[in-house]
């Protein structure tokens, strides 16, 4: 399989602005991910270890399947031409244990991609730095959780994340690159229950510095001009969501998040070669500066609870950490709009199923600096998930 090891390469709006996917299970695509402080079931091991303090006393398993479909992305400037669609499917697992003692601690366990997507073009102009950036990661993140107190609860876990990908430029010199890593970092959680109907939570994931190593094919015309190792440093960035949710009588839960990102820990881009490249292409070898900025996500999420069903809705407004100075084809990301339905259905005391689907509306953005001069339009991400949950 082919994939790219440079974060720009999700240049969609499934994501999280940048390249984060934090749309992880059918309650996190549904919720817009505004699933923190109310986190329950299977999926809390990953969303908020320290709520699978109050699941129900059994091991919860969660098997998931998301569709994600991306626009072409219009560029209008001297030339007017659009990205190819991309099509996606990603499964994740969530597993979330019974009580394993008397005091009520708790183990879990979640695969999931945090990060990713691609963007390809076939005009001449952005063929040039990015005729193809593609991104894989999977992450393998086991956790526990341990009750504080009646109120109070605590919860960690261990990040383990594969990164495998490719990225191809279309010149007069031209590159091929392909490579892969494994890299770790952690989250921690709290939850704290001041009343039977209202959470107040905050999480916290490490940043992760995907340290990819491969090789690299630089062609000078048809000529193989370097075949050799190259390696690269990008950031899946550090994360703080603090959030509320409150449930009414009548089986309503609301919840609101913030969502701070730390995307500044992407300063530059810089491939790494064994030897100087510099007179076959400097514009390869040479540090790009990116100094992307922090960001700000606001998520508002609505659960129903019926008989047997369960109901949800969430809207999100999520800002780009792209400056203007240093947009490029890779990621002509934006500020946008995320609005999210699905449901659940329990079928019976040990299975239920689950259907939620997201739209991402990224906003037109004019661009110019010294490599682009127009503008970016009708950027859209469409989210399907699909999944079932098992209590045993």
């Amino acid at each position: 399989m082919r994939y790219i090891v440079l974060l720009s390469a999700a240049a969609a709006a499934a994501m999280a602005g940048g390249y984060k996917i934090p749309e992880s299970s059918i309650n996190g695509t549904a919720l817009s991910a505004a699933y923190v402080a109310a986190s329950h079931g299977a999926d809390a091991a990953y969303y908020n270890p320290a709520a699978m303090v109050y699941n129900e006393d059994a091991n919860l398993f969660e098997a998931d399947m998301t569709y994600i479909g991306l626009s072409s992305i219009d560029f209008d400037g001297t030339s007017d031409y659009s990205s190819k669609k991309e099509n996606f499917l990603v499964p994740t697992l969530h597993f979330a244990s019974k009580k394993l003692g008397d005091n009520g601690a708790r183990v879990g366990l979640s695969v999931i991609v945090p990060a990713g997507l691609s963007k390809r073009w076939d005009h001449s102009t952005p063929k040039a730095t990015a005729e193809e950036f593609t991104l894989q990661t999977v992450e393998v993140n086991p956790s526990f959780a341990v009750p504080l107190s009646d109120t109070v609860s605590f919860g960690a876990g261990f990040r383990i994340i594969h990164t495998s990908g490719i990225v191809k430029s279309s010149a007069a010199v031209s590159r091929d690159m392909e490579g892969s890593a494994i890299d770790y970092g952690y989250n921690i959680a709290l939850l704290y229950k001041p009343t039977q109907a209202l959470n107040l939570a905050a999480t916290y994931r490490s940043n992760i510095d995907l340290s990819v190593e491969g090789n690299a094919k630089l062609y000078s015309g048809s000529t193989l001009a370097y075949n050799g190792d190259v390696s690269v440093s990008v950031p899946v960035p550090a994360a703080l969501n603090l959030a509320a949710s409150y449930t009414f009588g009548h089986g309503t839960t609301v919840e609101a998040v913030f969502e701070r990102t730390m995307w500044s820990a992407y300063d530059y881009l810089d491939f790494n070669y064994p030897v100087s490249i510099g007179g076959l292409a400097p514009y390869f070898d040479a540090p790009v500066r990116k100094n992307w900025e922090n960001t700000n996500t606001y998520r508002l999420g609505l659960t129903q609870k019926y008989d047997k069903w369960t109901a949800m809705a969430g809207v999100a407004y999520d800002e780009t950490p792209v400056p203007e100075a240093t947009l490029g084809y890779e990621l002509p990301d934006s500020d946008a709009w995320i609005v999210s339905l699905g449901g659940r259905y329990q079928l019976n005391d040990q299975w239920n199923i689950g259907l939620a689907g997201l739209v991402d509306l990224k906003q037109s953005r004019e661009v110019h600096n010294t490599s682009i001069n127009g503008e970016f339009s009708n950027a859209r991400a469409y989210l399907v998930t699909a999944g079932i949950e098992y209590r045993f």
